[in-house]
């Protein structure tokens, strides 16, 4: 845990948990909601997922696959273009197999008709969607709470899919809160209520989640961000990723008039 010592937080305590560095190709969430996935991958031998050209999340199910002894698949959207850019050719360094589905096809990765062709071109395979989070992340990312020993009122994470958020407020102790920032235009409160629903029955913890931190959607960003990044970066000697932790920790700087003296609030960094 790192501390903050920064003018703007007044008497709001801030810690930063590092999750990020939990492993260099499996960091954070990452890690967090692969985890429970790992054993049921093994036993069919073949874990199957989507992601974006850049996705850190096909990174991650490419590397544990290769460290768990299992093959891993990479439905990639779009289209193929060669050579492969440093994040899909790392997945393939760890013996991650590469497919491709055009945009249109893409937003019907859920679909049965898309499933079922995949199944007739790869065989068998565990499937974990678009970014991980599934009961097994959810239970992953519902641990976090439990590894911070310092007391704390309010936790603060990024929000893409819903996973972490899902599973962090579901490990809080009775008043504590988790605030989600989200990283998206599209409204993503349902699918962190439908992720709590599958796992424990229902919507738990207390949480919300802020949607006013986008910065224009998934991966945009202003020069007001990059501003703060920069400024992070010399305040504090952390580079925060632009696409989640930047957007977060903004919304929290924002925030922190908001809590009152004495509150200690965590960072998830990622």
């Amino acid at each position: 845990m790192t501390e903050l010592v920064d003018e703007r937080l007044g008497g709001v305590r801030v810690l930063l948990k590092r999750d990020d560095l939990i492993h260099p190709e499996m960091p954070g969430n990452k890690w967090r909601k692969l985890k429970y996935n790992i054993e049921p991958a093994r036993e069919v031998g073949t874990m199957l997922t989507f992601g974006g050209a850049y996705s850190n999340h096909l990174r991650a199910t490419a590397a544990v696959g290769r460290y768990a002894g299992f093959a891993t698949i990479g439905v990639v959207r779009g289209e193929e273009h060669l050579p492969l850019n440093p994040s899909l050719a790392y997945a393939v360094s760890q013996g991650m197999r590469l497919t491709y589905l055009d945009r249109s096809a893409y937003r019907l990765k859920t679909s049965a008709a898309v499933i079922d062709g995949l199944g007739c071109e790869f065989g068998e395979f565990y499937l974990i969607p678009e970014g991980g989070s599934n009961t097994a992340a959810v239970f992953g990312c519902a641990e976090v709470p439990g590894e911070i020993n310092e007391p704390f009122d309010v936790i603060y994470c990024a929000v893409g899919t819903g996973g972490t958020l899902a599973g962090v407020a579901a490990g809080l102790r009775p008043g504590q809160t988790a605030v989600g920032v989200s990283v998206l235009k599209a409204p993503l409160e349902d699918d962190v209520v439908a992720l709590q629903r599958a796992a424990y029955g229902g919507r738990t913890g207390s949480w919300r989640l802020e949607n006013d931190y986008h910065f224009g959607g998934y991966a945009k960003r202003t020069p007001a961000l990059a501003a703060f990044v920069d400024d992070f970066e010399a305040r504090h000697g952390l580079r925060l990723d632009p696409v989640y932790e930047a957007k977060m920790m903004y919304a929290l700087f924002d925030q922190v008039r908001r809590f009152a003296t004495g509150t200690t609030i965590i960072a998830l960094i990622n």
